[in-house]
């Protein structure tokens, strides 16, 4: 049985990047290829990238990913929402329900709009990278696209249906759990808690 690694990466503009592995192919994705890509590239020494994944198209967490994938050779993707709102080009683009396999694992996407257009979030047995959608204690920074209503119906529609156990891990500050943030997330003051 394989074993996901994960490995988090302190990026600039306060930027967490993962890279995520199968112990038994050491086939590997990198999520949020922000800057400097040496510091992924790196972590990725032994490891096959086949993926690099953005969570959504803002510069600190995919100004990296052109580099990254001349350093690694993975395939970039990103939703085609983003792709169209900041004109990021891909050799993927991602919808709602596609599977991003490595390895012995599959990530799902869950389209996530609200944070930019194109949010997504990937989730892959109990774990879950939610870029800026949810962060430990509160949400992404607003900016001009964003949509704090569809922000709040994706949370309530899409995360909030994964276990209270899932394992969050967001753009930045600390991983958090499902169960913590619907306990302490100021956004959830007053939301029906599942049982």
């Amino acid at each position: 049985m394989s074993k996901l690694g994960i490995v988090k990466v302190k990026l600039d503009r306060e930027v967490n990047g993962y890279i995520l592995s199968c112990s038994s192919t050491k086939e590997a994705v990198v999520i949020d290829p922000g800057l400097p890509p040496e510091k992924l590239a790196q972590q990725t020494t032994g490891l096959t990238v086949k993926y690099i994944l953005a969570t959504h198209g803002h510069p600190g967490h995919v100004a990296g990913k052109d580099d990254l994938k001349d350093l690694t050779g993975g395939q970039t993707a990103i939703h085609s929402a983003d792709a169209k709102q900041f004109l990021r080009s891909a050799d993927r683009y991602l919808l709602d329900g596609d599977e991003v396999e490595f390895g012995e694992f599959k990530l799902t996407v869950l389209h996530t709009p609200g944070h930019t257009p194109g949010s997504v979030c990937y989730v892959v047995a109990n774990h879950a990278f939610v870029g800026d959608t949810i962060l430990s204690g509160g949400i992404g920074k607003q900016t001009p696209e964003t949509d704090l209503r569809r922000q709040m119906m994706s949370i309530g529609t899409k995360l909030l249906r994964l276990p209270p156990s899932t394992a969050l891990y967001p753009g930045h500050g600390p991983a958090t759990s499902l169960e913590r943030e619907l306990a302490q997330n100021p956004i959830f003051r007053g939301a029906p808690t599942r049982a």
